[in-house]
Formats: structure tokens, sequence, C-alpha cells
């Protein structure tokens, strides 16, 4: 998600902006589906462009993968750079957040010292968005150690092990359909491949995750596809549109026998499922296309990727506050009130963060 000034590669430019205006999408859309049948029309016009949005996060992913993988530093000089600049926005964003939700008198506010005070242990309602830089910690910690193989694994090894994680984005299907066909679990435990109430590591647990969508980024970018322009796109395009459906139609079909449980609500949309991942390689292979040579057009994109971890860091009040006046005083249906708190939310916090940059220390605040 961060941007390397370093590195100026215009389609994962394109891919960032577009990663980045999906998520701020994705959460426009929230509020919506909460209200399931309480409003039907509201529900399923979130459920749509939500699962429309869905890819945004494997793609910031990949986006990892293509610029550091194989690893080029020692672990030590890695590890500085890379977590360094995602652990300092991570505390002041996690000590800010709550603040906005009091000062703003949101309901979530009244548990602002709360959530400060166990911001170490993990995010929270108000810190939403933050879960990925706890989970893009860990993928920074990994890559120096299984950088080593990808440097030196040959093309039929990396096929090799993305079949094997290609696998495991079924396995949270496999979870949920297993009891219908009268497996019992471990007593009473219903995970699979070994997991139980003392093992939560199962036999897949190290071969999946969103470790794959780095390796499948360095694959696609090291052995980009041989085929024409025009046949990428119409592959990449029944690839989006297949992952969408089964994305969407699973979340409603998945609503209609498990209403508001969100355990089961989610699967359809796991970033780490089969659905999610097609709709992602459909964008990613499409983009790939993408040539830009034009330097202002390449600078204008540059200057834009600049502020899209900010964005990602700052939205979501945003977006809460956009939601509040959308609904007060814009009488639109919801299939039109989403992309216009979208929009809105994405153009104030591409504001905000221009001003931010203006810090002499702003790095520590956006990266």
């Amino acid at each position: 998600m961060q941007n390397n000034s370093l590195t100026r590669i215009p389609w994962l430019d394109v891919l960032r902006i577009a990663a980045c205006f999906m998520v701020v999408f994705s959460h426009s859309g929230d509020f919506f589906v909460a209200r399931f049948d309480e409003d039907r029309t509201a529900f399923l016009s979130g459920v749509c462009w939500g699962s429309l949005m869905r890819a945004c996060v494997p793609l910031f992913v990949m986006i990892s993968g293509v610029l550091l993988l194989p690893v080029r530093t020692d672990m030590g000089t890695f590890y500085r750079r890379r977590l360094g600049r995602i652990l300092v926005p991570l505390l002041f964003w996690s000590l800010l957040t709550p603040l906005f939700y009091r000062a703003y008198g949101h309901a979530e506010g009244a548990n602002a010292v709360y959530y400060i005070a166990s911001f170490p242990l993990n995010f929270n309602y108000v810190t939403t968005p933050l879960w990925y830089l706890y989970m893009l910690a860990g993928l920074y910690l990994i890559l120096p150690i299984v950088s080593p193989w990808v440097a030196q694994a040959s093309r039929k090894d990396l096929k090799r092990f993305l079949y094997l994680w290609g696998f495991t984005l079924f396995i949270p299907y496999i979870r949920v359909l297993a009891p219908f066909f009268g497996y019992v679990g471990n007593y009473g435990h219903t995970g699979i491949f070994g997991e139980c109430d003392w093992n939560p590591f199962g036999t897949f647990y190290y071969v999946s995750g969103f470790l794959g969508y780095l390796i499948l980024a360095h694959y696609l970018n090291l052995y980009p596809s041989g085929r024409s322009k025009k046949q990428i796109c119409i592959r990449s395009a029944i690839c989006f549109a297949t992952g969408y459906a089964l994305t969407c139609g699973g979340f409603i079909w998945t609503q209609r026998y498990f209403p508001t449980d969100y355990a089961y609500l989610e699967i359809p949309w796991f970033f780490t499922g089969f659905s999610v991942f097609l709709m992602t390689y459909g964008v990613f292979t499409a983009l790939q296309t993408v040539r830009i040579s034009n330097p202002r057009t390449q600078a204008r994109l540059g200057r834009w990727a600049s502020l899209t971890f900010g964005i990602y860091l700052c939205h979501f009040f945003i977006v809460q506050v956009a939601y509040d006046f959308v609904k007060q005083y814009v009488e639109w249906p919801p299939y039109l009130q989403i992309p216009l708190i979208a929009a809105a939310a994405f153009a104030v916090s591409a504001g905000v963060v221009r001003l931010l940059q203006k810090l002499p220390s702003h790095k520590y605040l956006i990266g």
C-alpha cells in the first residue's frame, strides 16, 4: 500500500489508486449491509457495491509482492525500513481516531479510553481499517525468511506453491459445508485437517493466507502472459465477473440461512477465498497491460499514489461523517447514496492527506 518514491511503475500507481478508492467505497456500503431485512433495498445495495470492491485488500498485498520480492537487503535493514513505516502510523491513528469519534459524539466514542488502552492487542470498531497494518506487519516479518526460496525457485516450483495455496482458498467453504454432510468434528470443534480446540494450526496453515498473494504477484510480474492485450483483458473480465457473481450471490444466499450472523456472512467476502481471488486476479492482470508513457500523466499518477496510504489511514472516520450527512440530507435511493458517500469521503480524505504532507514530520503520520 505504501508509496515507494524510488520505484515509479505507472501501472502499479494506477492499481494503488484504484485499490485505495475500492477500500473507501467498500466501507461506504457497510452501513447499508448492516440494515439486513430492516431495509432490504439498502442491504442489497450494500452487498452489491461491497462485493464489487472486495478485491481491494488483496490488490494492495500484490503491489507489495511486486515491489518487495525478492528482498534485496539483510533482515535487520528490511525490518527497520518496513516495520518502522507502519508501526508509527499504527500507533498514531490508534490513539487519535477514538478521540475523533468521542469529539464527534458518536456512540463508539464512549469507549475511547478502552480503545486507546487496548490497541497493542488488536484493532477495534473505530480503527477497523488498521487490521491491515497488523496483518502487513506479519507479512513483513516473514518476507525475508521466504525471500531466499523465492529468489532461487524455478517457474515450476512457484507454480507448485501457487496450486497448493489455491487449494487453501476453498478451505473456508469446506468448513461451512462439511457439517451439512454429517461431519460433527472433534469433540464439538468442527475444524478440519487437524484443527481442534487446542491446535488451530491445521495441515495447510503455513501455506495459506495473504502470503500467497505476495508470491502470486511476484510470479505474474516475473512471468507475464504472452497473450495479446485483448485476450488478457477478456480472460480478466471473465475471471472478475465470475468472482463477483460468486461473491455477491454467496453473500445473499448465506444471509438467507444465517441472518445477521457475521461469522458466516463474511465467508463469501473472505479476502483469501476463491471468489475474491478470481476478482483480484482479473483486476491485477488487466491493469498489468496498462502502458503510460506520458511523463506528465506519470507524475500526476505518482502524486495521487503518494496519498493512498494516508487516505487509507484516515478515511474511516470521514466515511462515518459522510454517511451521517447523506443519510440526513440526501434523499436518494441507497444504491446512489453509497457511491456519493465514497466519492465524497475519498476526496475529503485526499485533501486531509495533502494538508498533512505539508507537516515536517508527516512520514510518521501517513507513512
